[in-house]
């Protein structure tokens, strides 16, 4: 079974402020790398562009409508302070970041793939029912979940976060809702200020917070003791990843010491995770990770341990 790569050259489109890091080098360095000729044998398809009603899966109508009256003819639209903003090509980037979450779980659960990945911009794990923030429109991870349920019929979907910032919006968004796990390793303190170990929802909430300087070492302790654990419990029918990469030890927006071994780790052992309880169904969609180099070796890292099955 082979690994699907979703990807679309709109991605480099969505501009941001000068000295922004969420810039559209980082789809280049993404795209370049998994252009090198180990990457061969993915299977590639050109990110759809999504029905909007998808959005609203999770997203209120408000929240929607907003954000599309919202759009510029030119210039910039500032969402959250400086950090999340429009511009004129970004409507189209992040629908269609949304539609190939969506057309990854559809390959996923039809059977045509064994796993996918999910080459996006900008992230979506900080957006929230109705709120944009942390460089996140919407919530790519969240609408592919609900979608694997309501096309699907799936009641049980786990979400796994390994960004250095933890997923708010992803953790709002199904906090009491049994039927979505969400389990996450991040650092704190650090931005959005969420994430807390005692922070539950109705007993599908598993944070795994570690300290600044923290490496693959608590990482591993995080995933054996606690998340791969409730994984266990849970016996999800699909895995769904939050792939973000600013745990690396480059990275300017984090202070983890993760290297890409630590996350060719993590990959395997939520691969396992996804063989024992789902079929080996897993979908990966791209977050963090804000230097360019340790974004590259890390991606890497991740697509090359998919593509193994």
């Amino acid at each position: 079974m082979a690994t699907l790569l979703l990807h679309h050259p709109i991605f480099a489109n969505h501009q941001t402020s000068a000295g922004h890091p969420e810039r559209p080098d980082r789809y280049r360095a993404v795209a370049a790398v998994l252009d090198q000729p180990q990457f061969d044998p993915l299977v590639r398809e050109m990110a759809e562009i999504a029905d909007l009603e998808t959005t609203r899966y999770v997203h209120s109508n408000r929240y929607v409508d907003d954000l599309e009256a919202a759009r510029p003819d030119q210039g910039y639209v500032y969402l959250d302070g400086g950090d999340t903003m429009m511009e004129p090509s970004t409507w189209e980037v992040v629908l269609r970041g949304v539609g190939a979450t969506v057309q990854a779980v559809d390959k996923v659960l039809t059977g045509e793939v064994q796993n996918a990945f999910v080459a996006c911009r900008p992230p979506g794990h900080h957006a929230e029912t109705e709120r944009a923030m942390g460089f996140c429109l919407f919530n790519n991870i969240s609408i592919g979940a609900r979608h694997a349920q309501k096309k699907y019929g799936l009641s049980r979907v786990a979400i796994v976060d390994f960004d250095v910032h933890h997923g708010n919006g992803t953790q709002e968004i199904f906090y009491s809702d049994p039927s979505v796990l969400y389990a996450s390793t991040h650092q704190m303190p650090l931005f959005p200020g969420t994430g807390e170990a005692d922070e539950t929802g109705v007993g599908n909430i598993f944070n795994s917070p570690l300290a600044a300087g923290d490496g693959g070492g608590e990482l591993r302790e995080a995933f054996d003791e606690r998340i791969l654990p409730a994984l266990n419990v849970f016996r999800p029918e699909l895995i769904i990843v939050s792939a973000g990469f600013d745990a690396h030890e480059r990275d300017p927006l984090g202070s983890l010491n993760m290297t890409a071994d630590d996350f060719a780790w993590v990959t395997r052992a939520l691969m396992d995770s996804a063989e024992t309880h789902c079929d080996g169904r897993l979908v990966a969609v791209l977050e963090g990770g804000y230097d360019l180099e340790g974004l590259s070796d890390s991606v890497s890292a991740h697509v090359s341990e998919l593509m193994k099955g």
